[in-house]
């Protein structure tokens, strides 16, 4: 159910998430580079030159993508047999369904992919209600053919260095709510992610869940951004009932995250510039550029 309608049944919370690496187990496009693309050194070299800000995330994945030697038509087949979804992410939906709290999937990728990856390993009856906001595909000439390797590409969601800055959705929801005149109408924005990427969107939310191990924490400390770790969806379903029944804020879960990651480190007191505003977000030169 797109904006506004989201906001018409006044979910308490509204559940925004990254898909490659986050809902999947796998990164999609990094298993189709590595397996039918130029291959792991090449990739990896492309994201050093991400990371310095030599290439864009948009540049750096189209390069990706004009090295696949598949289909799309092959692509979706190949990744249906090798990609797995978290094997708890499909309670966080049902939950999720039986609690009227939407779930929208923002990604780098393209929606013909994740939509027949849920269709298959989700079932089309839980992923029908799931939004999914993503980059397209469109035909090339001179084959214009899905079927045909050289007969298709991606068409960017948006003309951002990204392909699809993520915050550009979450925007219009979080400026509608802060001017709820009630509070208690007003729901709770909450992100899952595991990549620099995510982090524009995450400065639109009240919480992210920042998948443990990836460098996406380290710029979220950097940033101020409120967030808590993940190992998979069975924490962030725990966390997130907590959330809905109040009896958890976001403050004191993002406060227990950030005292769960530094467990092994010197202590540092909690950042405060931007620290719980979800309404501060990064400039196109601020944010930083890295694969999702």
């Amino acid at each position: 159910m797109p904006f506004p309608a989201t906001l018409d049944k006044k979910p308490k919370v509204i559940f925004f998430t990254d898909f490659d690496g986050t809902i999947t187990l796998k990164d999609t496009n990094d298993y189709i580079t590595d397996n039918h693309g130029f291959g792991v050194e090449q990739r990896r070299a492309g994201n050093k030159l991400i990371l310095d800000g030599t290439d864009s995330f948009r540049d750096g994945f189209q390069k990706m993508i004009n090295s696949w030697q598949v289909s799309l038509t092959e692509m979706i087949s190949i990744l249906e047999q090798n990609i797995k979804l978290d094997p708890h992410f499909r309670n966080f939906v049902l939950w999720a369904k039986e609690h009227d709290v939407p779930i929208v999937v923002l990604s780098s990728g393209m929606v013909p992919v994740i939509s027949a990856l849920l269709k298959k390993l989700l079932g089309e009856d839980l992923m029908k209600d799931i939004e999914i906001i993503a980059n397209e595909t469109q035909l090339v000439a001179p084959d214009n053919s899905l079927d045909k390797k050289g007969g298709w590409n991606i068409k960017f969601h948006d003309e951002s260095a990204f392909g699809h800055d993520k915050s550009l959705t979450i925007r219009p929801y979080a400026n509608a709510i802060a001017e709820m005149p009630n509070e208690n109408d007003r729901p709770t924005l909450l992100y899952a992610g595991d990549g620099v990427s995510d982090l524009s969107a995450a400065r639109e939310t009240d919480l992210l869940f920042a998948k443990a191990g990836h460098d996406l924490i380290v710029y979220c400390e950097r940033e101020g951004i409120p967030f808590t770790t993940f190992e998979d969806w069975d924490s962030i379903l725990e966390e997130t009932k907590k959330i809905w029944s109040g009896e958890k804020t976001v403050r004191k879960l993002a406060e227990e995250g950030l005292k769960r990651h530094r467990t092994n480190s010197s202590s540092r007191p909690l950042p405060t510039s931007g620290t719980f505003n979800r309404k501060t977000s990064l400039s196109q030169e601020q944010r930083p550029v890295i694969q999702e």
